[in-house]
């Protein structure tokens, strides 16, 4: 009898440890997937607020000239990074270079470095992850001194 008992608890046991195990990986599937859902939100937040500056005639290059920036940097070249690329194309803005922590994987016009590299001076560095615009800031901020705008800022002040 103390065998079976002895057996019983610890098939509960194993299962009770295996439950939790299945929670928790059930619990991290989940919230990676809000993440997801929320930078996407985010992403497409801004993008729209981008088609609304477009609709009143406004130009990007225009908004950057004013604030005295001749060179920029993109951080992020992705999606909204190759629309910000595209979109300075034939302006008095030079983008120098790219950063993408993927930047051996991206294929670009210009030229592109990850975060690692060394960063060549430029007006500002305009980041596109905006998502991630609080942890990017603070890592670039220890490597240069010049401004670090997040994209989303830039079209709500356009």
């Amino acid at each position: 009898m103390k065998k079976v008992a002895l057996l019983l608890l610890s098939t509960l046991g194993g299962a009770a440890v295996a439950a939790v195990a299945v929670k928790k990986v059930i619990g991290d599937a989940a919230e990676v997937q809000h993440n997801m859902s929320e930078k996407h939100l985010a992403l497409f937040l801004m993008m729209n607020q981008w088609v609304k500056v477009k609709q009143e005639g406004k130009h990007l290059a225009d908004y950057l000239e004013q604030k005295g920036y001749k060179s920029i940097a993109i951080y992020g070249m992705s999606y909204a990074g190759e629309r910000l690329l595209e979109e300075l194309k034939g302006s008095n803005i030079e983008v120098r270079y790219g950063i993408d922590r993927n930047a051996e994987t991206i294929y670009s016009d210009i030229d592109l470095v990850t975060n690692e590299d060394r960063l060549e001076p430029v007006d500002a560095i305009i980041i596109t992850s905006i998502f991630f615009f609080d942890e990017i800031e603070k890592q670039l901020s220890e490597k240069v001194d010049y401004p670090i705008i997040s994209l989303e800022d830039i079209l709500y002040e356009v």
